[in-house]
């Protein structure tokens, strides 16, 4: 296979979620002339959400998709060269860093910032895909509030969905947590806190069967595992919690990363393992998650590679 270089960059940016359209911006007024790939799904994980109301500057709430096109302008304006394509393939194991771009032409690069984020994990349901966005949602904390007062159901078993399970209770009346075992992964602590919640109910060795709602979610059949039972409970929400899948695969090897493939940044810092290199948003953080903190880590990788860039003479 050829690695013949076509282009040379000094500052690439990998995504096109808050993460990376903040250090597009960021490195742009620094002049470090970013190029940055859209990747498969410009936009990100926002391109799928409908409303976004927690992110500050937007008084009225703004739709996902829309707020992307915003941070793309404003990046652009800034003077970022903006691309479709995809990053396929990695060379970090000397400088100038390498990056295949769709599986064709390599570029090389001084500096490389991974933006590429985490896809939320679904069930893979007909129904889940269709009302994705209509009352579907992978993030509680970000959609739970359009739910007030009203009954929502949850799957997942771990210390996310326990913790979602949790926050749903305080905003709906009623919250249904379908659990596929007869016992939690979640830690006991978390365990304890959701069974005491007098409004969520456990739906133990149960899985989901179906979403019902034609334009939007009115029902969830669950299924009994053990005696093959299903039970239609009126829901107008339905949240997936089984888990993110980070977008790091094709750094493996190069990139140091966690058990579950988040990408490990040196604390208080972007910077990974490799000299210049620096990961931001949700491929390195499985904590928060949220639009506003990627943007922050965004900010921060930026100026850890203009830090670097003018350390090692090639601002």
């Amino acid at each position: 296979m050829s690695t013949e270089i076509s282009e040379k960059i000094n500052c690439l940016i990998i995504g096109s979620g808050p993460a990376g359209y903040t250090a597009a911006i960021y490195a742009s007024r620094a002049n470090l002339k970013p190029v940055l790939y859209q990747g498969i799904q410009p936009g990100g994980q926002l391109t799928i959400t409908t409303e976004v109301e927690n992110y500050p500057g937007y008084p009225e709430g703004v739709q996902g998709p829309e707020m992307m096109v915003d941070f793309e302008k404003q990046a652009q304006r800034m003077g970022t060269d903006i691309r479709y394509g995809l990053a396929t393939k990695v060379d970090f194991s000397s400088q100038p860093l390498k990056v295949q771009i769709d599986e064709e032409k390599w570029v090389e690069a001084n500096s490389v910032i991974i933006a590429t984020g985490a896809s939320a994990k679904w069930l893979g349901l007909d129904s889940e895909q269709r009302l994705n966005g209509y009352g579907v949602s992978a993030c509680a904390v970000c959609d739970g509030f359009f739910f007030k007062g009203k009954e929502a159901a949850i799957v997942g078993a771990g210390d996310t969905a326990a913790e979602e399970a949790l926050y749903l209770s305080k905003i709906c009346s009623q919250v249904h947590m379908i659990v596929r075992r007869g016992e939690m992964r979640a830690s006991k602590v978390m365990q304890e806190r959701v069974l005491k919640a007098e409004n969520i109910k456990v739906y133990w060795n149960s899985e989901t069967e179906e979403i019902v709602g034609e334009k939007k979610v009115e029902a969830v059949k669950i299924k009994n595992n053990q005696t093959g039972a299903i039970t239609e409970v009126p829901v107008s929400a339905f949240f997936v919690a089984i888990g993110h899948q980070p977008n790091s695969d094709i750094f493996k090897g190069f990139i140091d990363t966690d058990e579950a493939g988040y990408i490990k940044t040196i604390p208080g810092s972007s910077k990974t393992n490799i000299e210049g290199v620096f990961a931001a948003g949700d491929v390195q953080d499985k904590i928060y998650r949220q639009a506003v903190t990627s943007a922050g880590s965004g900010c921060m990788a930026a100026l850890d590679a203009e830090r670097y860039l003018g350390e090692k003479g090639l601002h």
